[in-house]
């Protein structure tokens, strides 16, 4: 019988609720960051690199790499793994450096 840690610690959460990740819902619990939620839906990356578009997500996961920038709410370069998860969150797969409508 597989148990939670949740069920371990005899912890009950609060209902969940949806944000999205390019226009997809993804549940996500209160308390969890951004980066925890996309990995409890099964994605692993949600930005890709400047130079060779390879994909990355989270790496560190205490916000001291830049791994897992992603565009959250419209702004690019946020710490996904440092954002809480907000009910009706937009998050958008991040290309390169998140600003091209600058042109850099």
């Amino acid at each position: 019988m597989a148990r939670t840690p949740a069920d371990v610690v005899g912890a009950q959460p609060d209902p969940s609720f949806d944000i999205a990740f390019d226009g997809r819902p993804v549940a996500a619990l209160p308390g969890q960051s951004v980066a925890a939620a996309l990995w409890g839906a099964g994605i692993l990356a949600w930005r890709t690199t400047r130079k060779g578009g390879r994909p990355r997500g989270a790496f560190c996961g205490i916000g001291q790499c830049y791994d897992c920038l992603a565009t959250i709410n419209g702004e690019p370069n946020r710490r996904a793994c440092l954002v809480p998860a907000r009910p009706g969150d937009e998050i958008t797969t991040q290309e390169g450096h998140g600003h091209d409508r600058l042109g850099v």
